[in-house]
């Protein structure tokens, strides 16, 4: 199948081999290669961030189309949101958790 990426080709949206192998992942588990396009539009983050976050709505996307996969989908681990976020800056600190530099004398 294709893979469009915000209107572009998978291939130039993800240069790198190991970001489209991330968005493949789904099909492979499932074995299911080349035979859905897929249409994705992904705001935020960079682009690792990104073909998970693409990889997480492909594997819920053929769960919805075939329930039979759940099984496979969640085995892999593709079926579970990645939840964390980024801390916030304190008041009192340069940042989440760095103090601001401390002078003896």
């Amino acid at each position: 199948g294709k893979i469009t990426v915000n209107g572009r080709d998978q291939e130039t949206y993800f240069a790198r081999p190991t970001l489209r192998l991330i968005v493949n992942q789904p099909f492979q588990v499932a074995g299911r290669e080349n035979q859905y396009d897929v249409v994705a539009t992904v705001k935020g983050g960079g682009l690792s961030g990104q073909a998970g976050a693409v990889k997480h709505g492909i594997s819920k996307a053929l769960q919805l189309a075939e329930p039979e996969l759940r099984a496979a989908l969640k085995a892999a681990g593709f079926l579970t949101r990645d939840s964390r976020v980024v801390e916030r800056k304190k008041y009192g600190k340069a940042k989440a958790r760095r103090s601001f530099q401390f002078s003896k004398r």
